[in-house]
């Protein structure tokens, strides 16, 4: 992991708040402290943040509604904090925008671990070194990361944006849902967790994304890129 890197930590309870920073600290991090919503837009228009700890349930406007009204310009890698487990909480987060969706019964240093495993990710994501690659209706400018679809830019995440330039880079190639995993992920998170980022990509680049021809299923083992690189 390159340098060292501030992590915002949102959180309306003091205590959570305050034992991240702990951590994070002695991990050799730089931390900013919010303890809500407004606190947390501040912070961000104040100084540079490498990433954010997101609590979900906050007073006012939650942690779910947080990421995604920064989502719509910033593509800041955002990890969910919250009691709730259930996979339907889970898949919520993800589907807005989130990179991980951590319960609070982990522990802090399970806590460090993930926030280091996402920044490697984004890391790793920027060593992408290709030009540009069209598809028919669809092309990847990797240089300028964007993907652009009848000549309208598409507002993908990074996220999907690498995903989406794996698939392409090999064409008819059937990767699993643990290789996706692996990749993106490190190994963290579920069959939930790739289906849906799957799912977001296909709303943007698929004409009907319950009838997907772009990005195909195979069924029982992952994805396939169907396009026919001109």
């Amino acid at each position: 992991m390159k340098g060292k890197r501030t992590v915002l930590i949102v959180d309306d309870d003091k205590e959570i708040v305050e034992l991240m920073r702990d951590y994070l600290e002695d991990e050799r991090f730089d931390t900013v402290l919010a303890f809500n919503a407004a606190e947390a837009l501040e912070a961000l228009d104040r100084e540079p943040i490498d990433c954010m700890l997101l609590d979900v349930m906050m007073p006012g406007q939650n942690g779910l509604e947080l990421c995604r009204h920064i989502r719509k310009t910033c593509d800041l890698p955002i990890l969910f904090l919250s009691a709730r487990g259930e996979d339907m909480d889970k898949i919520r987060g993800l589907s807005l925008g989130g990179d991980d969706y951590i319960v609070k019964s982990a522990t802090p240093e399970e806590v460090v671990a993930r926030i280091k495993a996402v920044l490697r990710r984004y890391d790793k994501s920027e060593k992408v070194t290709k030009s540009e690659w069209r598809f028919g209706r669809l092309v990847l400018d990797v240089k300028a990361h964007e993907a652009v679809l009848d000549g309208r830019s598409l507002p993908l995440t990074k996220k999907e944006f690498n995903i989406l330039c794996l698939f392409a880079e090999y064409p008819r190639q059937v990767f699993t849902y643990d290789q996706l995993l692996q990749r993106f992920w490190d190994g963290i998170g579920d069959k939930h967790t790739v289906t849906v980022h799957i799912g977001r990509i296909r709303e943007k680049i698929e004409e009907d994304p319950r009838k997907p021809k772009i990005i195909t299923n195979v069924w029982g083992i992952g994805y396939r890129f169907e396009g026919v690189r001109a």
